[in-house]
């Protein structure tokens, strides 16, 4: 009888001899070359990008303040005026009808600016607290599949009940449970998917991710401008219910991180999932569920925040996150900042919003097409470099076309950071604390994003507090990306331990190429 630690789990099975398979021998032997159903598979869950997208931009329509005339019926209204707030009842009116816009219709254009922005800073201060309450649950209790639906039907019902809100603050509380539920979407579909594949095609899928995200963000211009005069509750309808039924379809078409089963020690769902994908393939796994004990790696520490805690006591660890997320940090003052003002090219809105979701388009196929062949850390190092100078050269440029086209390329730089750091994020850290390690990266992402708006407010008169402090914030801590180990063409480990291993050989192999030069010397 064949040796139960080195028995073939399928009939092509090419592992070398005497050695135990790791997961990636599993995920790349075993189950046999990647096929179409199961990539169709791992690339349905982009889609989760596109309404998480919808989402975090819907308040750009659904919160607009709209414009408004004179009705003539009292003297005293003045086009010239700057707010209608101390003109007579009846002297003015709202170029649409009321129902266009939370504004309009609960009467907020002459409210305390703070209960204006209420929505909006509930929606994001729902996204901090979801990434930084929900981020382990991924790597621990739920797992990857189980964060995913659970994040998308909060999501998606909080989205339905907005849109029957009767007041600004039913509205808002429903906005800070949509943010909860949408912080962990992309970050959770992000890891699944890359985890469903061989290394071949988890580039591909990843960036399959940030394609969808600008096309969820494409979407909402055409959305909004087919609703233009209807009321602003159907924006949420329209996002919200087919979220809802996207929701379904992951449930019964997709399967758990077989990655993850096999770190926390579930080997006889891992083995039922491999089966599963095993029979996409074209291929099946012949011996029993036993013979996965030789790829078994479980992590000791089984409580919710083990991955912090892991990452916390291993010193290499936390200077990887602590430089990703630094890196992050000032990627994420630029891209949530610079839109409102490379958006800001004339007086219709939905062109505007549409010119901003077009940038992120040509970056996710760049991104696509580079990421097999281009180092990720003198990527970012350049990338970043490239973003704050063009930010820092809108400083000097008149305005017009040239400022306009500077900031473009700085946004497209950005955009292009962006995705290359999420895929930097997932091939750092090992499969039992990478949904943790990617979803704060995602809220350092965040983070950056929270002091935009307010630089980009006082760079109206002063155009070095805005463009000037994006190029040097960008710029700076974009060389933090230096203290980062490259990651190109290598295999994701799926613990501490073995990460740590690996490093080791590394370096090991580092010190006999010294050696060995210096003999030949």
């Amino acid at each position: 009888m064949a040796d139960t630690a080195t028995a073939p789990l399928l009939t092509n099975h090419r592992a070398k001899p005497g050695k135990a398979p790791s997961i990636d021998d599993t995920m790349e032997n075993y189950m046999g070359t990647t096929g179409a159903a199961q990539l169709f598979k791992a690339v349905l869950l982009a889609f989760a990008w596109s309404f998480d997208a919808q989402q975090v931009f819907m308040s750009v329509f659904t919160d607009v303040e709209p414009l408004w005339h004179c009705t003539g019926a009292e003297s005293a209204c003045s086009p010239a005026a700057a707010s209608p707030c101390a003109l007579p009842a009846g002297a003015w009116a709202w170029d649409r009808p009321a129902m266009t816009s939370v504004v309009s219709e609960w009467s907020l254009k002459c409210a305390v600016p703070a209960l204006v922005s209420l929505p909006a800073s509930s929606f994001f201060a729902g996204c901090l607290a979801g990434g930084f309450l929900l981020t382990t649950l991924a790597d621990s209790l739920l797992g990857r599949r189980k964060m995913l639906l659970t994040s998308l039907v909060t999501m998606s019902v909080a989205g339905v009940l907005t849109a029957f809100s009767p007041n600004v603050w039913a509205y808002a509380v429903l906005r800070f449970v949509s943010g909860f539920g949408r912080s962990m979407v992309g970050t959770t579909a992000m890891v699944l998917s890359t985890e469903l594949v061989g290394k071949k095609w988890r580039d591909t899928v990843c960036m399959a991710g940030f394609f969808c995200f600008a096309l969820g963000f494409v979407s909402l211009p055409a959305l909004a401008y087919t609703f233009r005069d209807a009321s602003w509750r159907n924006m949420y309808l329209w996002t919200s219910v087919p979220s809802l039924c996207y929701s379904i379809l992951v449930y019964f078409l997709v399967h758990e991180s077989p990655r993850w089963l096999l770190v926390r020690g579930r080997k006889q769902d891992a083995m039922e999932t491999l089966q599963q994908i095993a029979s996409l393939n074209g291929n099946s796994i012949t011996s029993s569920f036993s013979m996965l004990h030789a790829c078994t790696m479980q992590e000791d520490d089984d409580s919710v925040f083990a991955a912090l805690h892991s990452i916390w006591e291993r010193p290499w660890a936390l200077r990887r996150l602590a430089a990703i997320m630094t890196v992050s940090f000032g990627v994420g003052t630029v891209y949530y900042g610079m839109p409102n003002i490379v958006g800001n090219l004339g007086p219709n809105l939905y062109m505007s919003v549409m010119y901003n979701a077009l940038a992120e388009l040509p970056s996710s196929i760049l991104s696509w097409l580079l990421m097999g062949r281009i180092n990720r850390r003198s990527s970012v190092i350049a990338l970043t470099a490239v973003a704050g100078l063009c930010s820092l050269a809108c400083v000097v440029i008149p305005q017009g076309a040239g400022r306009m086209a500077a900031e473009l390329l700085s946004f497209f730089a950005t955009c292009t950071t962006v995705n290359v750091i999420m895929m930097y994020s997932i091939e750092l850290f090992p499969t039992s604390v990478r949904n943790s390690a990617v979803g704060l990266v995602r809220q350092a992402l965040v983070l950056g994003g929270v002091a935009a708006p307010m630089l980009v407010a006082l760079g109206r008169d002063k155009s070095f507090l805005s463009f000037g402090v994006f190029g040097l914030v960008i710029g700076c801590f974009g060389m933090f990306a230096a203290c980062l180990p490259e990651t190109k063409g290598k295999g994701i480990s799926d613990t501490m331990d073995e990460e740590e291993e690996k490093d080791a050989a590394v370096a090991t192999c580092t010190v006999d190429d010294m050696d060995s030069s210096s003999d030949l010397m």
